[in-house]
């Protein structure tokens, strides 16, 4: 079967082939035919090593299709059943999971340790145990969730990961008031949906928050009630908020710089939700004397800060209702050919999501 390959993390191309073979089939297993994903930002992280991921790997976590066959003992899914793939699915059994913190369950990230596919050459992983750019993979059961007949595959690969994380974010781990300020730093696939998220919540102001002027273009036609660039963010501080700051701001970037912007941006007793994911020795450095004096709120939000299976259905509520836009995330189109031209499009960030069709 077809798969996009990184060879070497640092390496900046994904080399397509077609000698690739998904395995571990077997107990408790599911194999998927990959219809449809998207490409996040932590494919990019993980190809250059900002995210930990051991090579060579096929990237992709955010994905729908079609299961294939279920191995022994299982029993709540057959052949034919559309799925959306869940790259960090709760064991149930876990400490996290007892307390009903279900995306902080580690038993996924096992999962990124063992291969998923196998070349001549030797193993192939998976990124974060799944790795959708490809058109089979084989992952555990608890990894494929069931979604309903009207959910197109590319609106189902995006609630997999960068809109459930993003709406989350402002529905789970802020709980944003209702005619409060927010901004969002950093409005691509994932920065969009807090912005919706904030939205839903009835923010009365939503500065949205990037470097590319077409995503501050989009961030409006979403729910930002203005959009500036990162050199603006002072200014719309002291416009909307009279200087004292935001009452949420929401960092969707991943570097300890802009999440320090962000800080400096969120008013006194506020709150900073830290969306992006970044590298292990990026520290964010903060005085003892400000976070007490401050009283600012440092919220991280892992995977949307909830459980991820009942935001997976509130999103579809959402979707079928017209609340919430997904299909205009999806800015671009590629086969998996093209994926070098998709990662092309996430870098320059000429794309909020782009689709890869597989």
């Amino acid at each position: 079967m077809r798969a996009a390959v990184l060879h070497e993390i640092g390496q900046e191309k994904l080399e397509v082939l077609d000698d690739v073979e998904a395995v571990g089939f077997g107990p408790g297993k599911v194999r998927v035919r990959v219809r449809a994903t998207g490409l996040c930002h932590s494919d990019l992280s993980a190809m250059n090593g900002v995210l930990p991921q051991p090579a060579p790997f096929v990237p992709g976590h955010e994905g729908a299709g079609e299961i294939l066959d279920v191995g022994d003992g299982v029993r709540h899914l057959k052949p034919g059943d559309r799925v959306v793939l869940c790259w960090l699915p709760a064991c149930g059994a876990c400490p996290a999971c007892k307390r009903g913190q279900t995306q902080l369950c580690l038993a996924g990230f096992m999962n990124a340790g063992t291969p998923n596919f196998r070349r001549s050459g030797g193993a192939v992983f998976g990124f974060a145990g799944t790795g959708t750019f490809a058109e089979e993979v084989v992952v555990d059961a608890g990894c494929a969730v069931p979604i309903p007949e009207d959910v197109p595959f590319d609106i189902a690969a995006l609630i997999g990961c960068g809109v459930t994380t993003g709406l989350g974010a402002a529905l789970n781990t802020a709980d944003v008031t209702a005619g409060s300020s927010v901004a969002v730093i950093g409005c691509g696939g994932v920065g969009i949906s807090a912005v919706q998220g904030a939205r839903l919540k009835g923010a009365a102001e939503i500065v949205a928050v990037d470097p590319v002027a077409s995503r501050r273009e989009s961030a409006l036609t979403f729910g930002a009630t203005r959009a500036v660039s990162p050199e603006e963010l002072a200014d719309a501080k002291q416009q909307v908020t009279g200087g004292e700051g935001f009452d949420y701001v929401f960092e969707v970037v991943g570097r300890s710089a802009t999440a320090r912007t962000a800080y400096d941006a969120t008013r006194r007793g506020g709150t900073l939700v830290v969306v992006g994911a970044g590298a292990m020795d990026d520290f964010l450095q903060l005085t003892m004397f400000e976070l007490f004096f401050d009283e600012k709120r440092i919220l991280p939000s892992m995977y949307g800060g909830g459980d991820v299976l009942r935001s997976y259905e509130r999103t579809i509520a959402l979707w079928r209702a017209g609340r919430v836009d997904l299909a205009g995330l999806i800015t671009h189109r590629v086969p998996l050919a093209g994926i070098n031209e998709a990662l092309d499009q996430m870098r320059t960030g000429t794309a909020l999501r782009t689709c890869i069709e597989i």
